[in-house]
């Protein structure tokens, strides 16, 4: 059961992900998660290091799509003035969201990556799914309410795949 917690690839920020390596993997599209993936849960936009990273994407021709648990004003507001679609109150890791995006997207989940910083939510959701999945390291420090609950559940499974090797990298604390 834990192994549906365990992600593909690890990596600790999402510019580590280039469109060289997914389309080495064979990746045609992103379903990727927003708050503390992307941006801060608190920022209200991309920083210019992202806009780079989406315009990197675009210009290799692999799809990117949000999907995020938050309301459709966060998402919306972040997604709308760079042009990328997003699903919002997706209500992750339930697998509704995720079938949606790759019908947006006009691809198959063999060809889409899930990316996200929560086990319990992008993680789960992804591997349940089928996806291939890659898990990044918070973008901030901080959390809202309710991923603060998912984090603590999160730290035990991280160290019991510590404690087997199936996992490497460390938390920046």
């Amino acid at each position: 059961m834990l192994k549906k917690f365990l992600p593909s690839r690890h990596v600790k920020s999402i510019f580590q992900i280039t469109p060289e390596y997914l389309k080495e993997k064979g990746m045609k599209a992103i379903i990727t998660d927003l708050d503390n993936t992307l941006v801060a849960w608190d920022r209200p936009d991309a920083t210019p290091e992202l806009l780079e990273w989406f315009a990197e994407m675009k210009k290799a021709g692999i799809k990117v799509l949000i999907v995020s648990n938050n309301n459709q004003k966060r998402v919306s507001a972040f997604s709308q003035p760079i042009d990328i679609p997003y699903i919002f109150e997706a209500r992750k890791p339930m697998g509704k969201a995720f079938r949606r995006a790759v019908k947006l997207l006009g691809v198959k989940k063999e060809e889409t990556v899930v990316i996200g910083d929560q086990l319990l939510t992008d993680i789960f959701g992804g591997n349940r799914g089928g996806f291939y999945t890659i898990l990044v390291l918070p973008v901030a420090q901080t959390d809202g309410f309710w991923t603060k609950f998912n984090r603590r559940i999160e730290r035990r499974i991280m160290n019991f795949f510590k404690r087997k090797g199936l996992i490497q990298w460390e938390e920046s604390k």
